[in-house]
């Protein structure tokens, strides 16, 4: 199994220097992947813009939205900017896909909310089909494309369009069960081999309580569900290996861990847990 880690680009104090700095090293290191999150209503980077900057600063490792929201954005905006991502790190975009679940998010975006699922059916469509591809430049050939969420419609779309899922985070258990629906929906349509499998989690080595807090706003919109959410934060080099374990035993491809506390040297420490 791959480890990647997140850009802090929805942790509050996160500069541009940061940013920056961040993907320089995770570059440098053993990582395998750069993630970024996606929200509209809230004090973050826009997701595509903080990953065409990390294409510059970076060489080999792999940029992926994890996820970014399809329906907030027109579709042809949406792959133009995918494509631009991809062409400027030489191939290296992961596009991860899903519907939002935030209606703050679509509010501040002017985008309806209802017929969400319907447009990202058609948008998954129209960057598999090479839709107006002769218009909408640069090529959007190599992209790699996973598809996020929980629900069977969910999984469909992953199976028909994409190369992999992406899970929304959550004990190893939660990974398992959800990975073996992907993997039932991929074979349901009959396509061969089998679907990447992504992960996510988080982590924040040097404030727990400051880390627990981030989550427990990032995720206000699940009610108390979000004090479960806080409560997975990994905050020592042990609870990182046991979660890293239980995912690899899970059949995890490609781990994402997320900081939840600004600050380089929580890259540094990540680097050492997992050494």
């Amino acid at each position: 199994m791959n480890v990647g880690i997140g850009l802090p680009t929805t942790v509050p104090g996160a500069t541009g220097d940061l940013v920056l700095d961040w993907a320089r090293r995770a570059d440098d290191g053993p990582f395998s992947s750069l993630g970024v999150l996606d929200r509209v209503a809230y004090d973050s980077f826009e997701p595509f813009a903080a990953l065409a900057a990390a294409a510059g600063a970076t060489q080999r490792i792999r940029l992926a939205t994890m996820i970014a929201i399809g329906p907030l954005r027109a579709t042809g905006l949406l792959v133009k900017q995918a494509a631009s991502v991809n062409v400027l790190s030489d191939g290296r975009l992961t596009l991860g896909l899903a519907l939002g679940a935030r209606a703050d998010d679509y509010e501040v975006a002017g985008v309806e909310m209802r017929g969400r699922g319907r447009k990202l059916v058609k948008q998954l469509a129209y960057i598999r089909g090479g839709v107006d591809a002769d218009r909408v430049g640069p090529s959007r050939d190599g992209i790699e494309l996973l598809v996020g969420g929980g629900s069977g419609q969910a999984f469909a779309r992953m199976a028909r369009y994409a190369d992999g899922y992406a899970h929304g985070g959550g004990p190893p258990r939660a990974f398992a069960g959800a990975a073996t629906r992907a993997l039932a929906a991929w074979n349901d349509l009959g396509r061969p081999g089998r679907p990447q499998l992504w992960g996510q989690g988080y982590f924040g080595f040097a404030d727990p309580e400051r880390g627990g807090d981030y989550l427990l706003d990032y995720y206000a919109f699940t009610g108390p569900f979000a004090e479960r959410i806080a409560a997975g934060n990994l905050t020592s080099a042990r609870a990182v290996k046991d979660f890293v374990r239980g995912y690899e035993e899970a059949g995890c491809d490609e781990l994402v861990l997320f900081p939840c506390v600004s600050g380089i040297d929580e890259l540094e420490r990540l680097q050492e847990a997992l050494a």
